[in-house]
């Protein structure tokens, strides 16, 4: 499976596309473009390589994770998947932006298709395994290719750090015992592609993340 990323909004959010070189089937993780400029990086992009996009995950549904769902879902007429427990921060996506003081237009929107811990999408033959990690928001999840060797983590696991807590549903004891329980057991040389940074490997947070 391939990776691209792309760095979009006034928070520096990694948004995804992940796709089969074969099938040229396509998932867009994270979409956060904010305004024209952005969604034509995404889209042009996708059309340069004729990728087929099939699959919109959220790891989560902060603000700065969802502002280019409703665009993503209406261009490719794709379904919102995320974890049911984050519906309600997209339902309240008008309220964070408010309470950000952002000078954005958005639309409230829920999830149309839950996913859950162990739950398996895949892009062509190859898997993408859910995995939950709560904590920075309850409904966070991370997405494992075992076959890549890859997973991104959302906002729970970066490079030397961690994600914040201090957000509604957040609980610092509760992502730790996730990125300790359900990240760091995956195999050691496994590269972490986070929801903001640089990349990573389990092995180096194991040995040297000092929240962990």
């Amino acid at each position: 499976m391939k990776v691209s990323r792309f760095i979009f909004n006034m928070f520096g959010v990694n948004t995804y596309v992940l796709w089969d070189p074969e099938s040229r089937e396509a998932a867009i993780v994270d979409p956060g473009m904010v305004d024209r400029r952005e969604e034509d990086a995404l889209f042009n992009f996708i059309d340069l390589n004729s990728l087929n996009p099939t699959h919109l995950i959220d790891t989560h549904m902060h603000l700065d994770h969802i502002f280019g769902n409703l665009k993503v879902k209406e261009k490719y007429g794709l379904h919102i998947k995320a974890h049911p427990d984050d519906d309600f921060l997209g339902r309240s996506l008008s309220d964070s932006v408010n309470r950000f003081r952002l000078p954005i237009d958005v639309t409230d929107h829920g999830l149309d298709i839950a996913i859950n811990d162990g739950d398996t999408i895949y892009l062509g033959k190859e898997p993408i395994k859910v995995i939950s990690v709560p904590g920075h928001s309850p409904g966070s999840v991370a997405l494992y290719c075992p076959q890549s060797g890859f997973v991104l983590t959302g906002d729970a696991l970066f490079q030397g750090s961690i994600g914040r807590t201090d957000l509604p549903g957040g609980d610092h004891a509760t992502l730790i015992d996730s990125i300790r329980t359900r990240l760091l057991s995956l195999p050691p040389d496994t590269v972490v592609l986070p929801g903001h940074g640089g990349e990573t490997s389990i092995v180096n947070e194991t040995n040297s993340n000092p929240y962990i």
